[in-house]
């Protein structure tokens, strides 16, 4: 079965961007994210073994989701200036490397990484999402008995989460979703509807934390249910603020809701993790002033002729 390692790439720039405070090449460029980028990759190549690969970077906001609330992720600050830059040779290391990348103009990395996980499980792919984001517990699948081809059963895919927070460096089941949230990966959407999400800017209802949208979602089962049925089980200050909130969770499911009928290329053999190019990978760590990466790939080379 083809395992596919799907990298959210900005989170992990960003990650090693602040993980790595000062580091620089011969000619002063700075480093840093770069250095432990390819760290973190090489990491989880290693610990999973994946047969393809993609990292997918953020093209900008939807514009659906702007135009439903202007105020759409309009916290983040700038991309620090000393990060900027390094994203480009990043993408050239993975080149280098033989592992695809993705971007495009106005399509969010979340949404397109939806895409792709759901095509992947459909071709019968373990699908392993590398990223923080709450969102994607949504995509995360139960892993069933797998058939065969040959037999005449269907493969059946299934989509993991390895969240780089998670000091255990396991990844994510149904069930580590659920001791997470409290409720089934596909009540995630409506879970984060009624609490919010901080780090996009989109508001949940007051007074409604991870805990009492949990409850509400296993007595109610979804939200659809909650406020056909908001008369009863709950106290009239709760009553009243689902009431008063409801046209914001409903705008919020969307919100919150990746979108993966998006066009986006499922092409195994551009997918499919190729040999590196070690004479340009030699190039690039000498420039960036890599030594133990360019011993490393020394080594390795001298033991593939052995």
């Amino acid at each position: 079965m083809p395992r596919f390692l799907i990298v959210d790439g900005h989170a992990y720039a960003y990650r090693a961007f602040y993980a790595i405070r000062e580091l620089r090449s011969p000619d002063g460029a700075p480093t840093n994210a770069l250095f432990g980028f390819i760290r973190m990759f090489a990491k989880m190549r290693a610990a999973l073994a994946p047969t393809h690969a993609i990292v997918v970077w953020d093209g900008g906001l939807s514009a659906e989701r702007t135009a439903a609330l202007p105020q759409y992720k309009a916290q983040r600050p700038e991309m620090p200036a000393e990060l900027v830059p390094q994203l480009d040779e990043i993408i050239r290391y993975l080149q280098a490397s033989g592992v695809a990348s993705f971007c495009r103009e106005g399509v969010e990395a979340d949404d397109y990484i939806a895409c792709l996980a759901q095509r992947a499980v459909a071709a019968g792919w373990e699908v392993i999402i590398a990223s923080s984001d709450k969102d994607f517990m949504q995509l995360v699948t139960a892993v069933e008995g797998r058939g065969s081809r040959a037999e005449g059963r269907p493969v059946a895919g299934w989509v993991g989460l390895l969240n780089p927070h998670d000091k255990t460096e396991t990844v994510w089941t149904v069930e580590r979703v659920r001791e997470k949230t409290g409720v089934a990966p596909e009540q995630i959407v409506d879970w984060l509807a009624l609490v919010g999400d901080a780090s996009d800017n989109i508001p949940g209802v007051p007074g409604v934390g991870p805990k009492t949208a949990a409850e509400l979602l296993r007595q109610f089962g979804s939200i659809q249910q909650l406020y056909a049925r908001l008369g009863g089980g709950k106290s009239e200050k709760l009553r009243a603020a689902l009431a008063a909130a409801a046209d914001v969770v409903r705008r919020n499911v969307e919100l919150v809701r990746l979108k993966a009928d998006l066009d986006c290329e499922f092409s195994p053999e551009a997918l499919a993790l190729r040999a590196p190019d070690t004479t340009r990978l030699r190039e690039l760590f000498a420039r960036w002033g890599f030594r133990s990466m360019l011993a490393e790939l020394e080594t390795t080379q001298q033991g593939a002729l052995l």
